[in-house]
């Protein structure tokens, strides 16, 4: 195993902040893409890295050895046998973090549409709790599911009733609930991807704002909808991660956007962000060709140890 299997474990601090900017120049729906698919890529490269290195380790165990039929130690520095034990410990840890963040997003999203359903009363995808403080969120599912409280309805005209089901309906349209859960998993194998968890949702808030324009055909009146909704909304729990609502996020941002008084791009920021695309897409073939070096040099180290290859 050579220092190439250290790539995929550095590249994300790099490539998360690259993709974080980069995100900034671009439409919401590619943004939301761009910095999932990112995450994703760096996350299963980074653990590909700690199996590599824990495997490099494990094969130098006399029971592992025997497995795999190994008539010589697997070639390994000074540095293989502690590297391969923090891999496999780190490695225990990603796993654990794994299996509880796929948990969450399954069961617990399904246990607030239970909630909602139970205490609510549906008609088509719209479920309508009796709660006085204003609310509204989208709960992802088969079918999904959109929930609004009395005191939300009661806060906006129909008119801007119209424009936030637009937006919660684009949630549910888009599956914005799988970028969630795919960028949640990647953070569990990585913590330096976390930084890219406000960006996305902010980018998932921009696709259903302006999905939610072209709904009503007013992108005034959907500013106004959200900016109304947010106002009126109380701070409470939402009942998961991956539920998303239209009062979340930077809330004047969005508006801003919908109104077109963001700032527009100078020269200066487009060069940037070519520079910033450029280095992360050197990152994240920079982590993959890594990955795929160092199980390539663990696969000949293998051979060797198997007798089938000589040095």
């Amino acid at each position: 195993m050579n220092w190439v299997v250290w790539g995929p474990l550095v590249a994300p601090v790099l490539g998360a902040a690259a993709a974080r900017r980069l995100a900034e120049a671009l439409p919401p729906r590619a943004a939301a893409w761009l910095i999932a698919v990112s995450a994703v890529t760096l996350a299963m490269c980074g653990t590909a890295a700690l199996a590599l290195l824990a495997g490099a380790g494990a094969l130098r165990l006399p029971p592992v050895a025997a497995l795999g039929h190994l008539v010589l130690p697997v070639v390994g520095d000074e540095v293989t046998v502690p590297a391969a034990c923090a891999a496999a410990v780190l490695l225990t840890a990603v796993l654990a973090a794994l299996a509880r963040t796929l948990r969450r997003h399954v069961l617990l999203p399904a246990r607030a549409r239970r909630l909602a359903d139970g205490t609510g009363t549906a008609a088509g995808d719209l479920t309508v709790l009796p709660d006085a403080g204003p609310d509204a969120y989208a709960l992802p599912g088969r079918p999904g599911r959109i929930v609004v409280t009395s005191g939300m309805l009661r806060a906006l005209d129909p008119a801007e009733r119209e424009a936030l089901l637009a937006h919660e309906r684009a949630h549910l349209a888009g599956r914005h609930h799988l970028f969630l859960t795919a960028l949640a998993l990647a953070c569990a194998c990585h913590p330096a991807l976390r930084v890219l968890r406000g960006p996305l949702s902010y980018a998932l808030e921009r696709w259903a704002d302006e999905a939610a324009a072209e709904a009503v055909g007013d992108r005034r009146l959907a500013a106004r909808a959200i900016g109304r909704a947010a106002l009126a909304s109380r701070p409470s729990p939402r009942p998961h991660a991956a539920v998303l609502s239209a009062t979340a996020g930077p809330v004047p941002r969005r508006v801003a956007a919908l109104l077109g008084v963001d700032p527009a791009p100078s020269g200066l920021r487009a060069r940037t962000s070519r520079v910033t695309a450029v280095l992360l897409a050197a990152c994240l073939a920079v982590s993959a060709a890594c990955a795929l070096e160092a199980a390539h040099d663990l696969h000949g180290s293998i051979e060797v140890a198997q007798g089938e290859h000589s040095r």
